[in-house]
């Protein structure tokens, strides 16, 4: 049975020869009474606190949870931005060498157009001379012809 204040301050003793002195008990019960009453505000008190704490706990702890879920969200969107900037990179760069390697079989391909361009205009300056050296060939047979004709014509008259 649990005793309150209240019982502490109705209790009565009954009297007996050469028994308790009656105020002294009284006093002592009213002294048992203030201190179990402040005793149980006090508890009544930290009950409040306790549950209060216990809140203000569950409360911490679903903050952590979320904070653990959203730093883990993030890594996972850092580790995506990360990786995808990486395969953004390795894209950009095989682009880069495809372009370079096209630029450089383009280039090879001129080199080979230009020779080829060159050869071809060596034979043709080749044809040319030739050209040019029979036409001056069949122009002095003609002069001699010419002259020699003259000689003839000069010593027959």
């Amino acid at each position: 049975m649990r005793i309150t204040p209240l019982d502490i301050q109705q209790k009565q003793f009954p009297v007996k020869f050469r028994g308790f002195d009656d105020e002294e008990v009284d006093s002592f019960l009213e002294v048992v009474r203030e201190e179990m009453e402040e005793l149980l505000r006090d508890n009544a008190s930290l009950r409040e606190e306790v549950k209060r704490l216990e809140k203000q706990l569950k409360e911490l702890k679903n903050m952590e949870s979320t904070l653990k879920d959203t730093l883990l969200a993030a890594q996972q969107m850092v580790e995506e931005y990360k990786n995808t900037a990486q395969k953004d990179a390795e894209l950009v760069k095989k682009e880069a060498e495809l372009r370079a390697e096209e630029i450089i079989r383009e280039s090879h391909d001129k080199v080979i157009k230009i020779h080829e361009d060159i050869a071809d205009l060596k034979g043709i300056r080749r044809h040319f001379k030739e050209e040019v050296k029979r036409l001056i060939e069949s122009h002095m047979g003609m002069l001699d012809f010419d002259k020699e004709r003259e000689e003839e014509t000069s010593h027959e008259i």
